[in-house]
């Protein structure tokens, strides 16, 4: 048995050796990318540049998680824009209500919303396919509606007005708009990395099983049923962070911020940049942002104009534009070593 253990040993130091790797060289491009964002107001004076990333941030966040349910574990969520609004709204009351530090108030919405997800989630994960993603959106215009209706807490149809106050914390002041950037692309970056982490770990491979064969992860051992439900509760988490950032962009929250057109763009964004690579969600979040903000420049029938683009990439690319040039890349290094 000794020797046993100590070939098993042996053989298990290089994948481990190799995944430490992995996560050093994640946490440098991290760091890489947090400074070259951070960067950004030194080299600008226009608002404009830093409110475009600020946007990014939020719904690369929300996208990002999205992909942890749809690319790694299979569940398409008509609904998980739901998470993002939870995090608009209980961020903005808490403060509004409260006047807790901002630290305070972001870490107790984080925790209403894992308690929301985790609720909502052991209802869902039970279900399969097309019923997990029609009632996720049958949640979501619940508390939709629950927003509208209860006018004297939320604000109804007008939204949560007043602003979000910002006290000083730590040296930060949120009111200032390089601070609140910086802020936005911190808790991004770190998101990001959070997300990528779970992705790589065996939890993530335990994802991608469950994905390919959830039958076969169970005969194998696997709780199916307590993978899903964690990482739908973890893609709350990342979805209510994108919704805190927004929250603080607009100074305020809006109905829009769960109706289900929010979940919806999460998929065209997935659909946008892939589900098969980590980055695609970030890629299609950009993308999108920048087809809004050019096509309504030129026409107000913006809506035709992104119904193409779903068509160019569903029927033509029959893929997200990240995964394709991933796939063009292998293909070509493939075809390198034939030769």
């Amino acid at each position: 048995m000794t020797e046993l253990e100590a070939g098993r040993a042996e053989t298990l130091a290089p994948v481990r050796s190799g995944a430490a790797l992995q996560r050093y060289r994640d946490v440098l491009i991290a760091l890489v990318a947090f400074a070259v964002l951070a960067s950004l107001p030194l080299f600008t004076g226009s608002k404009a540049p830093l409110d475009f990333v600020i946007r990014c941030s939020a719904y690369g966040l929300f996208a990002t998680s999205l992909n942890l349910l749809v690319g790694y574990t299979g569940l398409t969520s008509f609904g998980h824009g739901m998470f993002f609004g939870l995090g608009a709204y209980g961020f903005g009351l808490i403060m509004q209500k409260l006047g807790v530090p901002i630290p305070v108030a972001f870490i107790a919405t984080l925790a209403i919303t894992a308690v929301i997800a985790a609720i909502i989630g052991a209802i869902c994960v039970r279900l399969k396919e097309i019923y997990f993603a029609f009632v996720t959106l049958a949640f979501q215009m619940l508390i939709h509606s629950t927003i509208l209706s209860w006018a004297s807490f939320t604000g109804g149809d007008q939204g949560l007005r007043g602003g979000i106050p910002r006290p000083v914390f730590l040296g930060i002041d949120l009111a200032n708009h390089v601070h609140l950037y910086v802020a936005s692309c911190a808790l991004l970056i770190l998101g990001l990395l959070a997300m990528r982490q779970i992705a790589q770990s065996p939890f993530g491979y335990t994802l991608r099983m469950i994905r390919d064969n959830a039958a076969r992860a169970s005969f194998l051992g696997i709780d199916v049923w307590r993978a899903k439900l964690t990482v739908f509760v973890l893609a709350a988490l990342f979805a209510s962070m994108g919704g805190m950032v927004m929250a603080l962009f607009v100074s305020g929250a809006y109905p829009e911020f769960a109706y289900w057109t929010i979940s919806g763009e999460g998929i065209f964004i997935n659909m946008l940049g892939g589900v098969s690579t980590f980055l695609g969600p970030m890629v299609g979040t950009v993308l999108l942002l920048l087809l809004n903000d050019t096509v309504t420049r030129f026409t107000e029938y913006h809506g035709i104009v992104l119904g193409v683009v779903i068509l160019f990439f569903a029927l033509g690319l029959r893929k997200g534009l990240l995964d394709f040039v991933a796939d063009w890349f292998a293909h070509r290094r493939e075809t390198g070593e034939g030769r």
